[in-house]
C-alpha cells in the first residue's frame, strides 16, 4: 500500500514541531473529517488525539474502529483517553522523552561537592569523583557535578 506524499513544511508545521505537536506519521490518520474539513489538521498531534478520543466518548464509535481510524492501537487509545481524563488537553500534549533531571546528583551529592570544594571532608589524594563514589556509592563524572552546581548558583534562593 503506498502512502500518500507528505505535506509540505509551512509556519503552522515549524510551530507544531517547535512545540513537540507534530504528529510524525499525518498520513495514518484516515479519519474522513481529517479528510474533508480544512479545521482538523492531522499534523497537530493534540488535535488528533483529542477528536479520537471525543470520537468515541461523544459519539459513541467503537474503541477498535476509532483506533483504526486514527491509525494508534487500542492501547494507545486507552492510554490516550486515561491522560485526557486526568488532565484534559494538557494531558494530550507529549511529554519530552527520556530522563528529567540528573538523577545521581542529588541535593545531598551536590551538598557534599561544595563541602567538598570549600576543603571539608577533603582527602588529600583523593579525586572528587572518587570521594562521591565513596560516600554516596554513585559514579558521576567530574564535568556532570560541575553542571549540578552550576545550575544551583543559578537558582534563586529564597
Amino acid at each position: 500500500m503506498r502512502r500518500p506524499p507528505k505535506l509540505p513544511p509551512d509556519a503552522k508545521t515549524q510551530a507544531l514541531r517547535e512545540a513537540g505537536a507534530l504528529h510524525p506519521h499525518p498520513e495514518t490518520v484516515r479519519d474522513d473529517v481529517f479528510r474533508s474539513h480544512p479545521f482538523f489538521d492531522p499534523r497537530d498531534r493534540v488535535q488528533v488525539k483529542y477528536e479520537m478520543v471525543r470520537r468515541h466518548q461523544v459519539d459513541g464509535r467503537p474503541v477498535t474502529e476509532v483506533a483504526a481510524r486514527f491509525g494508534v492501537s487500542r492501547q494507545t487509545f486507552y492510554q490516550t483517553a486515561a491522560a485526557f481524563e486526568a488532565h484534559g488537553i494538557p494531558g494530550l500534549v507529549p511529554k519530552r522523552p527520556g530522563p528529567k533531571g540528573a538523577h545521581k546528583c542529588t541535593e545531598a551529592v551536590v551538598d557534599y561537592v561544595e563541602r567538598w570544594r570549600a576543603g571539608e571532608d577533603v582527602r588529600p589524594d583523593e579525586p572528587l569523583t572518587a570521594a562521591v563514589a565513596r560516600r554516596f556509592g554513585v559514579s558521576i563524572h567530574a564535568r556532570s557535578l560541575d553542571r549540578a552546581v552550576a545550575r544551583r548558583k543559578k537558582k534563586p534562593h529564597p
